[in-house]
């Protein structure tokens, strides 16, 4: 393969990357940080929606998922009260 082929290929897929990461953010104008405590643990991590709830619920699926194992953990911490949560827009 010619190098202005890779180069062309390369500056295609991050220009690709860049599109999907500046779609993604647009139509985050809230922005939440939730503490959720997990197996003895505390978990927090940020989410970002159109509103207050959407934002909350992102941050919350992000601490439930990275954390738990298995349908049953899902839905527990998916239904479970976080520590604390702090939202504030962009």
């Amino acid at each position: 393969m010619k190098m202005w082929m890779v180069v062309a290929l390369i500056l295609a897929m991050v220009g690709f990357m860049g599109i999907v990461v500046w779609s993604t953010l647009q139509g985050a104008e809230v922005e939440c940080v939730v503490c959720m405590e997990f197996r003895g643990e505390e978990v927090c991590r940020a989410g970002r929606g159109a509103d207050e709830l959407e934002a909350r619920q992102a941050a919350q699926e992000s601490v439930c998922g990275g954390n738990v194992s298995g349908m049953a953990e899902i839905i527990q911490c998916r239904n479970a009260q976080p520590l604390s949560t702090q939202c504030s827009a962009p």
